[in-house]
């Protein structure tokens, strides 16, 4: 996969340290439940973004497996 030279790091966004939001929520929620993972509490936004990165390059429906 090439990355995207115009995406920010969630590190060094500015609002990378707020409560993620309702929509990573809803989506992390559905790719924690389909790698047998549970979702820790209280991410940021930033870190929600990274768990989603994570966990999408595990998921075997986005594989197109």
């Amino acid at each position: 996969m090439t990355e995207n030279p115009a995406q920010k790091d969630p590190a060094e966004w500015t609002t990378g340290d707020e409560p993620m939001t309702a929509a990573q929520e809803s989506y992390l929620t559905t790719l924690a439940h389909e790698a047998g993972e549970d979702v820790p509490d209280n991410l940021t936004k930033a870190r929600a973004s990274e768990l989603i990165d994570k966990l999408q390059g595990r998921s075997d429906r986005l594989k197109g497996s």
